[in-house]
């Protein structure tokens, strides 16, 4: 099985719009493993975008991403994920929790610059 890394939604726009925002051991991940985003990210991608703060829809921009670079939905079981979701109270951001905890029921990283997941996620990585 390939080595997998997950992407926070942040980073799924920044690879379409802002790509210099991305340092370069984010890119080197973005370029060497399978990357993976939960459901969540795509929800959280959709919100963005109904509320006129993201081009294209979240579907249009998950197919792109996905023939530019393999990005793929991971397909943890929704209740492994709501397992680990609920030991987490350190964030009332639903996308936030979600997003972690499908990180956490994959055993896989999550590439995030939030701070907070970093300081809480010993999964997560920037640079």
């Amino acid at each position: 099985m390939a080595a997998v890394v997950h992407l926070d939604t942040h980073v799924v726009i920044w690879i379409k719009t802002a790509q210099n925002r991305l340092p370069p051991a984010v890119r080197r991940q973005l370029n060497e493993k399978q990357c993976l985003i939960s459901p969540a990210v795509q929800l959280e991608l959709q919100f963005l975008h109904e509320i006129g703060r993201l081009r294209p829809a979240a579907s249009d921009l998950v197919r792109e991403l996905s023939t530019k670079m393999g990005l793929q939905l991971d397909t943890t079981p929704f209740v492994q994920v709501m397992e680990r979701a609920l030991d987490w109270p350190w964030t009332r951001d639903p996308f936030d929790r979600l997003i972690c905890a499908q990180s956490l029921a994959a055993d896989a990283p999550l590439l995030t610059r939030d701070e907070t997941i970093r300081s809480r996620l010993p999964l997560a990585m920037w640079d």
